[in-house]
């Protein structure tokens, strides 16, 4: 909850973000990084709660705040989403031959077996908070405020010095049906986090010659 007064006096008085605030957050974005090579530290969870009250003031559609978070903390459920992972990864191996199918064999996809923090994000589709503002012709505008909330926890962990990989080779389904989570609740994101073991300002896929960076979805189209 809001408190109006507190609300009316930082309306009063909005904060101007300076040329040096802005620099740096542009530092943020760049080393902002998809980690997959964990310590095996524990993180406190004081910070874990902090960066979940930061995540709040994520943007949803109609005020809907859908998501709903899953901690993952048992070795037995880790395991499943490890063989979980483990399945899925090889059928995706198969869409690949040659050169490019022994460079995806190579490939760190993942941090499940270390992380010390491990999250399953799911929406809550049947939620009636916000009252169908906003996803009457668009529903799935849920979905996409659980991606929005994901990057907003995301840049808040990465100020601590923590790091956050997005595991998306997993079947949703099964992924589901193994936490036991409500029926209207939809599967959109694992996430570990930890202490990252090194740090770089270049993406993993772009280090090991996957994939570079490109310019596709830079230009703005005009009609």
């Amino acid at each position: 909850m809001i408190d109006p007064q507190a609300a009316a006096a930082a309306n009063a008085n909005p904060p101007v973000f300076d040329a040096a605030f802005q620099a740096r957050f542009a530092e943020l974005l760049a080393w902002r990084r998809d980690v997959r090579r964990f310590r095996r530290d524990d993180v406190d969870p004081a910070l874990i709660e902090h960066l979940l009250d930061l995540a709040q003031l994520a943007p949803s559609v109609g005020n809907s705040q859908p998501w709903r978070w899953v901690s993952v903390d048992s070795a037995a459920t880790r395991d499943k989403v490890r063989a979980n992972f483990l399945r899925c990864n090889e059928i995706a191996a198969g869409a690949y031959q040659g050169e490019r199918a022994a460079l995806y064999a190579r490939l760190k996809l993942e941090g499940i077996d270390v992380a010390p923090r491990q999250f399953a994000l799911f929406c809550d589709r049947t939620t009636a908070q916000g009252l169908g503002v906003g996803r009457q012709t668009m529903p799935e505008a849920l979905d996409y405020s659980v991606v929005a909330m994901i990057e907003t926890f995301w840049l808040a962990a990465r100020t601590h010095g923590l790091g956050v990989g997005w595991v998306s080779i997993l079947d949703p389904q099964a992924i589901t049906t193994e936490l036991d989570v409500p029926a209207g609740w939809k599967f959109i994101a694992y996430l570990c986090v930890g202490w990252p073991v090194e740090q770089h300002v270049d993406p993993e896929l772009v280090r090991h010659h996957w994939q570079d960076r490109t310019s596709a979805g830079r230009d703005v189209l005009s009609r």
